[in-house]
């Protein structure tokens, strides 16, 4: 701990000259790094907080000895002030700070309302104002259960324009009824824009009745003697009830609400988001911060809140576990009403979630054990100097040296970093069938752009001891003190479990047959090897799709783009006709019919 006294005494004179207004604050130490970083609605009466020491967490007083010198950056009002502190602790991670990695988007459902005929189909990313989404849904898994009931109940196309725009027949989706085909003309305009208007009302909870509606239109249809359009209608008529029996009695009436729970064992917290959209569970997600150590629940509680919420946009309620103390400025941050509950459905509902949390913080405290007991076992069969934070584990794939590729994976304390996963395509083509060559080459391209922040305690190579000294070699003008280069091989007969383990300077050996950390060592290599396998994979699909459409002759790289920007794919171009391929500008005939003949031999 630094000078409490001098830290006091700079958090004194810097509360004389600080700003009452809205902004944020950043405390900075002796070597200029940000210690904290936090917003205040005004930022005088928040810094005189910290004065108060007897008030504050051990934590916070090991900050403010810290100190010597405050920056403020005034702002219009407490959603700027919000904003800005999630980007400058995203930006730069203060050691203070409680820190919520929350790198990914939540899907949502789309409906473009602005084209002729509408699509309905999942959607993550960027939103445009032209369209309307439904959302969000904790996974692929809740978005893709709801889309498919959704599908067989509105016969919404889910189809991209391009293969829209040039259908001639409809597709398999018409004949299981789960599209009206509007691309053929199966369906009017105006009825198929009536199925979306239900579809919109039905997911923003309006026209209970659809079903009795449905239900009337089928008995008028049967005593019409229409079968088909009555064996349609109760398809649909099951899809809505299949929707409404999955939903419990507590969400009923719940149009636009987020249930957010802590649960706490130790320093490790867990929050678990329920996000619940008219009556309908959208699904669950745990959420882990970091930098928790004497952190209050409440305090880590509006940290999540400012963070999540910050990059994410808030429902129309948020129910909460816990009272928070900075309630009205998160509310006017955020534009949305946060409340706790004591009786009632909702209270329910947010018992339900710290459970979630409580399950949730169960499963990874059994986990981090686990793997923290093979961490240091490892350490221990493979004398390294210190606990490894960060495994670096390679392969390579190819097939007899074509579209060769070099995969890095990263195994930490945490589990599998697939943020810090690397593929390398093989530059060198001489090398495609030499793994000891395509080796040197990952790894040098690697070491090259290795930094403090980065470098590894332990690389884990897919190979025998051939292997382990080409890498060797080729990593001796690299800086390796504290770096730990492991090869592992197949043990007698290919057999899982018996692998063999190589060192410099040592003999190889065994590790005991199906102990935990064999299955440790298994598991990380094979993760290297499936994610190697995908990459080459994938290259490989994209080359070929390339190749096909470079070897049909007339159709060179202006064709081909025009090829693909009317039709979206080649597997697309691949199934269209002669009549259908003269549409693209630019290709006659001729060449339409040399396209067609290519694909069809």
């Amino acid at each position: 701990m630094g000078n409490i006294a001098q830290g006091l005494n700079i958090l004194k004179k810097n509360i004389k000259i600080a700003p009452e207004k809205p902004g944020v604050y950043r405390m900075i130490d002796a070597n200029e790094k940000v210690l904290y970083v936090g917003k205040a609605k005004n930022i005088k009466k928040r810094i005189v907080a910290y004065s108060h020491l007897n008030k504050l967490p051990v934590r916070l007083q090991r900050m403010v000895s810290e100190i010597n010198r405050m920056e403020f950056i005034i702002v219009e009002n407490e959603a700027k002030a919000l904003l800005l502190e999630n980007e400058l602790i995203k930006k730069l991670e203060p050691k203070y700070n409680i820190l919520l990695k929350d790198d990914k988007t939540f899907p949502h459902l789309m409906i473009d309302v602005g084209s002729d005929y509408p699509c309905l189909r999942k959607h993550r990313g960027k939103r445009e104002d032209k369209n309307k989404y439904f959302g969000p849904f904790a996974n692929v898994l809740a978005v893709n259960n709801v889309l498919d009931i959704l599908q067989k109940a509105f016969l919404l196309r889910s189809c991209r324009d391009a293969v829209f725009n040039n259908r001639e027949r409809p597709c398999l989706l018409y004949q299981i009824k789960r599209c009206s085909a509007p691309c053929c003309g199966k369906i009017s305009k105006e009825e198929y824009h009536k199925l979306v208007g239900e579809a919109i009302d039905f997911l923003e909870g309006r026209n209970t009745k659809m079903q009795e509606e449905l239900s009337q239109k089928m008995m008028e249809a049967s005593e019409k003697q229409d079968y088909e359009t009555a064996l349609v209608l109760r398809d649909r008529i099951r899809a809505l009830t299949n929707v409404q029996q999955g939903n419990l009695v507590e969400y009923a009436n719940i149009k636009s609400l987020d249930v957010v729970a802590i649960a706490r064992k130790g320093d490790l917290i867990c929050i678990q988001v329920f996000f619940i959209r008219n009556g309908q569970n959208c699904g669950n997600a745990p959420f882990f911060p970091k930098q928790t150590e004497d952190a209050g629940d409440v305090e880590v509680l509006e940290a999540f809140l400012s963070s999540f919420y910050g990059t994410h946009i808030p429902p129309k309620e948020i129910a909460v576990s816990l009272p928070l103390e900075n309630q009205e400025f998160l509310e006017e941050a955020l534009g949305t009403k946060i409340k706790t509950y004591a009786q009632g459905n909702k209270s329910k509902i947010i018992k339900m979630a710290e459970e979630n949390a409580l399950a949730s913080l169960e499963r990874k405290v059994a986990l981090e054990a686990s793997v923290q007991k093979n961490l240091e076992e490892m350490q221990e069969r493979f004398n390294l100097p210190r606990l490894p934070k960060r495994i670096e584990v390679y392969d390579n794939s190819h097939i007899q040296g074509s579209y060769a590729v070099g995969a890095m994976i990263v195994a930490t304390p945490d589990g599998f970093d697939k943020k810090n996963y690397r593929t390398f395509n093989i530059k060198n083509p001489d090398i495609t069938n030499d793994d000891f060559a395509m080796m040197k080459e990952v790894l040098t391209r690697r070491f090259d752009k290795m930094t403090e922040a980065n470098r590894p305690d332990v690389i884990l190579l897919d190979g025998g001891l051939g292997q382990l000294h080409a890498v060797h070699e080729c990593l001796k003008d690299y800086d390796l003190s504290g770096i730990s280069i492991i090869a592992i091989s197949k043990g007698p007969d290919r057999n899982a479990g018996k692998e063999f383990y190589h060192q410099l300077g040592r003999e190889s050996f065994e590790l005991p047959f199906r102990s935990p950390l064999a299955f440790y060592m298994q598991n990380i290599r094979d993760e290297a090897h499936r994610f190697a396998i995908g990459t080459h994979r994938k290259r490989r699909a994209k080359s070929m799709y390339k190749t096909r459409l470079d070897e049909i002759e007339g159709v060179g790289a202006s064709r081909r783009r025009d090829l693909l920007n009317y039709f979206g794919s080649v597997e697309e171009i691949s199934q269209a006709g002669i009549k259908d391929l003269q549409k693209v500008s630019g290709i006659s005939k001729k060449t339409a019919e040399k396209i067609y003949n290519y694909f069809h031999n």
